[in-house]
């Protein structure tokens, strides 16, 4: 059993990555590469290698968890209230109309399929767009930072709590009654509360304690995670609702970033096991299964649009800003696919709407690669094609929001690579003389105490390991303007300023980049690498003592001693 299952598993990664390099290679969402994989090995459309799909079913159920666990982390609660009226708006509306209108198109086309929900399941479904698709091709296109981006994450966001509260529903759907409902709610809030407690009252010391050990935070979350995934499941919740739970309520510290980039490569491995999986179950289409996914598929397009383009215009947002989101959002989610499978596990729902839910995925997938690529001239052909009936002129009364109205102002773009004491010193010097570079810097460092001593001082600052590729990522040090690394070598873990430099320089091209050796050696190789300035402590503090020794007097020393009060100390 034990080399069968390996092998199936080997199987399914080498099909993953072929037909991944095929699908980048046609400029294709990588999740297409895994799904026909899955398809080209399964026993339904494929070769029937893999016979087995119960033994891999039940390791990506692990890969489902941690996708969820880390949605959940990914989730700013706090933010998300405190957005503006537009994503709130935007946020709470976008779903429950998008769902209203597939239920109308095609709940009785899905009527005949002899699921009890399939209609309610199929209008859920298509009313979630996908994060992983949308963020990945709007961040290539470096467009994440825009308006319009800022408007697509957010709506993306709410579909996430929206989904999160039916997961909180879903184990009682066939039971639809005040009582189970009640109960459901009942046990969901209880969940939420006992990971609250836990979180304010005992999280904060035991992750403190660990901080400064990479792997002791990771091994934790991931424990964590496991745990109230476990009492979800025990309490007659779904153990993905468990993981989003633990993932929301550890977004609120400081290490969430870091468990989410330590984590993102084991996720990844699961996560393709997932959806090979769900390549591996894929039916034999039926003539009507494949004629509603062309279907299902329009109706997306369509509902994003019906409900954008009315609630931005009462927004007073702008014809081409809404068009650009209706088209960043026109596609199904892989959340979708969650929802609906555990829907046929459950006898919720009948295995064909789940097919329709699959096809229509992957359609829209491709259609959404070229959709978003060309948003903004799809988004002003439409516009045009409006006009002729007068919409742009009755939008154009309604003032459209500028950029620099938006609440997070300038995004950082000083970025400060660990926080040494040096690093400590220039901060200090800053204070209430330099307030615009201030707001610009993102400190990154693992030290729980000098994270609290910059937050005191008012310093953007994320707890991370900054020899972590992924660390540096989800910063965004891709925007950096300048980077300093004042942690010399000796103190440095995992890296050298020398890799430092070489990776920021991958990742943000144009940043001017500061870099700190211990010897003239070592700020020669910076150099050689491109470093605009190396500081060398040693150096400067030889150069500093020849300046204040060369002439020793008492005069000489007590006017270095009173520019040392001035500067340093401020009297």
């Amino acid at each position: 059993m034990g080399s069968e299952l390996l092998a199936a598993i080997a199987l399914s990664v080498i099909a993953a990555a072929a037909l991944a390099l095929f699908a980048r290679t046609l400029r294709q969402p990588l999740i297409l590469g895994y799904i026909i994989g899955g398809v080209v090995l399964g026993r339904h459309l494929g070769l029937g290698v893999v016979s087995d799909e119960a033994s891999i079913e039940v390791i990506s159920e692990i890969g489902l968890i941690f996708l969820l666990f880390i949605i959940g982390l990914e989730i700013d609660v706090p933010r998300v209230l405190q957005a503006g009226r537009t994503i709130l708006v935007l946020g709470l509306l976008q779903f429950p109309l998008c769902a209203a209108l597939t239920w109308y198109a095609l709940g009785g086309a899905v009527s005949g399929f002899g699921g009890r929900l399939d209609a309610f399941y199929i209008a859920v479904a298509l009313s979630l767009s996908s994060t992983l698709i949308v963020v990945k091709l709007v961040y290539d296109k470096l467009e994440i930072s825009t308006f319009a981006g800022k408007l697509t994450l957010g709506v993306l966001i709410f579909q996430d709590l929206w989904a999160i509260s039916f997961l909180a529903l879903q184990p009682n759907l066939d039971r639809i009654g005040a009582g189970p409902l009640l109960r459901s709610l009942a046990a969901g809030a209880a969940l939420v509360g006992m990971a609250a407690l836990l979180s304010r009252y005992v999280l904060p010391t035991l992750f403190r304690a660990i901080a400064t050990s990479y792997e002791l935070v990771l091994i934790t979350a991931i424990a964590w995670c496991f745990l109230v995934s476990g009492i979800a499941g025990q309490i007659g919740l779904s153990t993905e609702m468990g993981a989003l739970i633990a993932g929301l309520v550890l977004a609120a510290f400081p290490y969430g970033m870091e468990v989410v980039a330590r984590l993102s490569g084991v996720r990844d491995f699961f996560v393709t096991l997932f959806f090979v999986t769900l390549g591996l179950k894929m039916p034999v289409p039926s003539t009507r299964t494949i004629a509603l996914a062309l279907v299902a598929a329009l109706v997306v397009i369509a509902t994003r649009a019906l409900t954008i383009f009315p609630l931005s215009a009462l927004l007073r947002l702008d014809l081409r800003t809404a068009g650009v989101v209706a088209i960043n959002l026109s596609q199904v989610s892989e959340f979708s696919l969650v929802i609906v499978n555990l829907g046929v596990e459950q006898g919720h729902v009948s295995p064909d709407v789940a097919g329709v839910v699959l096809y229509t995925l992957l359609l829209t997938a491709v259609l959404s690669t070229y959709g978003i690529l060309y948003n903004h001239q799809i988004a002003t052909g439409v516009g045009r094609a409006l006009g002729s009936i007068g919409i742009p002129q009755w939008m154009a009364r309604r003032r459209a929001p500028r950029p620099t109205a938006e609440p997070r102002g300038r995004p950082q773009d000083f970025f400060l690579l660990g926080v040494s004491r040096e690093g400590l010193g220039f901060l200090q010097r800053l204070e209430g003389t330099e307030t615009d570079t201030k707001r610009r810097i993102l400190a990154i460092d693992f030290n729980p105490e000098t994270l609290e001593r910059l937050q005191a001082q008012g310093v953007e600052c994320m707890y991370g390991d900054i020899s972590n590729t992924e660390t540096l990522h989800h910063a965004g040090i891709e925007r950096a303007t300048i980077v300093v690394s004042s942690i010399s070598d000796s103190f440095l873990r995992g890296t050298t300023n020398l890799n430092l430099l070489q990776v920021v320089r991958s990742l943000a091209p144009n940043a001017r980049i500061v870099a700190t050796a211990e010897t003239l050696a070592d700020a020669e190789k910076l150099y050689g690498e491109g470093a605009h300035y190396v500081l060398i402590p040693p150096a400067l503090a030889a150069e500093h003592l020849y300046k204040l020794l060369a002439r020793p007097s008492d005069a000489a020393l007590q006017a270095a001693r009173r520019r040392q009060a001035a500067d340093v100390f401020g009297r």
